[in-house]
């Protein structure tokens, strides 16, 4: 590296400006950042599947959901305004030091350790108040933009902030309320027209990234059940079928989902003032549609890790009906970010939208053998990857796809 390369990115003191006019991709300290949120993800998913119930499930999501936007916020931020400057590092291992708090309690936080995870996530919360406060002081252009960052982050830090003082579901309203907060933030900022732009090279990555990583639990869900039914022949079955879903679920988000999307929102990108509405929309069902479909690969391998582990328990049951729902929120995740970002749901509709419900009533379908389940919704996403993949984009002319193969 350069003198002059080191004077461009490195620990010294700069203060932020905006990014979208450089070349940008996801830093070695953002994947570092990345790993305490890994962490939660699998210390919620050991709980869930520890308690593969109504309750078990809505206290998954709910907590799932709360860090969900604790990243996105952050992720957000940083696709904008980061320095790499010392400020910005110790910011940023700070905040990664509170999501390992978070990470250390997420197990208990509606018990035992609730304050321990209300006062870690509080942490992150101020940092990234703090970092947006350093943001408007020097992008004056960005102000408009981070105006409406600051507002909606410090109504969520208040409200995190004398959540311990509260009990139970007092408590538990208190985390909605500033979860919605987190939610809002986002949404209200795209939809000023003197917004701060977002960069299109780095967000697509971002979140690649992001599903690389809880893809992760959907094989670990396969090899963790092999382990735990130590190798038995039935398991190793539905541990490989599991492991098929995970590989095709891969394949449809990098060749079918992200490409795909990733092509319209740098079209957007480059769009005029008078379709800035347009482009508002295509960003935000992008960051938000992988909501469901990286929680929904998160069940899914919760519930092969069930099924694996207890190849001979019939079905319907918890751990079917996890990898069923779990499969749908995918499917429906996939279906925001592609519909969204085309703006059109016809590049959604059969492919991937009908095959939600036939997910669903897989779950239903009375038999012993979880391989049967497992088996089917393995065939059914290997066809429907196949289908994204052949199928193109859904914009394009049919003549020029056939032309083109």
């Amino acid at each position: 590296m350069t003198e002059a390369n080191i004077g461009e990115r490195g620990p010294r003191v700069r203060p932020p400006t905006l990014r979208t006019g450089e070349d940008a991709t996801a830093s070695r300290l953002e994947l570092f950042f990345d790993l305490a949120y890994v962490l939660v993800v699998l210390e919620l998913a050991n709980a869930f599947y520890k308690d593969l119930s109504w309750r078990g499930f809505l206290v998954f999501v709910a907590l799932y959901v709360a860090m969900w936007f604790s990243w996105v916020g952050f992720t957000l931020y940083a696709n904008r305004f980061d320095t790499d400057d010392v400020v910005y590092r110790v910011a940023k291992l700070a905040a990664t030091a509170s999501i390992a708090g978070c990470a250390a309690s997420a197990s208990g936080a509606t018990g035992e350790f609730s304050t321990a995870f209300a006062l870690s996530f509080l942490a992150g919360r101020v940092i990234l108040l703090l970092l947006q406060l350093r943001a408007w002081r020097h992008v004056p252009e960005a102000r408009p933009t981070i105006a409406v960052y600051l507002g909606f982050t410090a109504a969520s830090t208040v409200l995190w902030a004398v959540s311990p003082a509260f009990d139970g579901w007092v408590r538990w309203g208190i985390w909605a309320a500033a979860v919605a907060m987190d939610a809002l933030g986002p949404v209200m900022a795209t939809r000023r027209e003197d917004r701060a732009p977002l960069h299109m090279e780095h967000l697509p990555e971002r979140f690649g990234l992001f599903i690389i990583l809880v893809l992760g639990e959907a094989v670990g869900g396969a090899a963790t059940g092999v382990h735990d039914a130590k190798w038995a022949g039935p398991a190793v079955a539905v541990g490989l079928a599991g492991f098929v879903v995970a590989a095709s679920m891969w394949w449809n988000y990098f060749d079918v989902t992200a490409g795909h999307s990733e092509e319209k929102l740098h079209e957007s990108d480059e769009d005029d003032g008078t379709e800035g509405a347009v482009a508002d929309d295509r960003h935000d069902l992008f960051v938000y549609g992988h909501l469901p479909l990286s929680a929904g690969i998160v069940m899914v391998g919760v519930g092969i890790e069930d099924l694996v582990a207890h190849p001979f328990d019939a079905v319907p049951s918890d751990g079917g009906w996890t990898v069923a729902v779990g499969l749908a929120l995918y499917l429906l995740g996939t279906a925001l970010i592609l519909g969204g970002t085309h703006r059109t749901w016809r590049g959604v509709w059969p492919w991937p939208t009908a095959a939600i419900p036939v997910v669903l009533a897989a779950a239903v379908v009375p038999h012993r053998s979880a391989l049967l389940l497992v088996g089917g919704l393995a065939v059914l996403t290997v066809a429907l990857t196949v289908y994204g993949v052949l199928r193109g984009d859904p914009e394009q002319d049919p003549a020029a796809r056939a032309g083109g193969r």
